[in-house]
């Protein structure tokens, strides 16, 4: 879990605005994340993430005191592109990366919460599958959903997972737990803040890829 508890995500403030900057640390190391799930298969969810992480910066790095939060970032782009938005710039990047962390947590949430199949505990396609199916799939057209499919049966099992995200230490499994749950604390209320965000600003599109 130092994977995870190295780079926690800040606590939001009483406004639930996301500071950008803070932001964009904590997030350019889930990427790795995906390392932990050991296929190559789920190589490219790695690199969109990669990619609208870079987006994003790129637009921060322009004005850092224009876009200090997302929300900002929102509000400017809005009036910059007018009605190609929402669907342009950061706003389009930020949109999809927070599906990709929607995923993320819903998975550790899963696993936190001990949620398995019982007849095969030491795996963990119940958890990414729940995941998927709650945060990417009905953005994906049935070609990508094929792709998913090869990557579950991929997908390491739940002990080499865990040992994974402790980068290779030797952790017990409830202590790997209670550090996922102190990881998601502040984790999940981000992701709820940006997504709460996207509904509040009508920014959210429904469109497969």
């Amino acid at each position: 879990m130092a994977l995870l508890l190295e780079n926690r995500f800040a606590q939001l403030p009483n406004t639930n605005e996301v500071t950008t900057k803070e932001f964009l640390e904590s997030v350019s190391h889930l990427p790795r994340f995906f390392d932990c799930l050991g296929s190559k298969v789920f190589a490219p969810i790695k690199a969109d993430i990669n990619g609208n992480i870079t987006k994003i910066r790129a637009v921060y790095d322009s004005d850092p005191a224009k876009y200090e939060t997302l929300q900002k970032i929102l509000e400017v782009e809005k009036g910059i592109y007018g009605s190609e938005w929402p669907k342009a710039g950061a706003t389009l990047a930020l949109m999809w990366l927070k599906r990709g962390l929607r995923f993320i947590q819903i998975l550790l949430q899963s696993l936190a919460d001990g949620e398995r199949d019982e007849n095969n505990p030491n795996l963990i396609r119940v958890n990414i599958t729940k995941a998927y199916d709650q945060a990417l799939k009905r953005y994906h057209g049935w070609i990508v959903q094929k792709v998913f499919k090869a990557a579950l049966l991929a997908a390491p099992y739940r002990s080499d997972f865990l040992k994974a995200l402790s980068k290779g230490q030797e952790v017990t499994e409830e202590d790997c737990l209670a550090n996922i749950r102190q990881f998601l604390v502040n984790f999940t209320a981000t992701v709820d803040a940006i997504y709460e965000m996207y509904t509040v600003m009508n920014a959210e599109l429904d469109y497969t890829v």
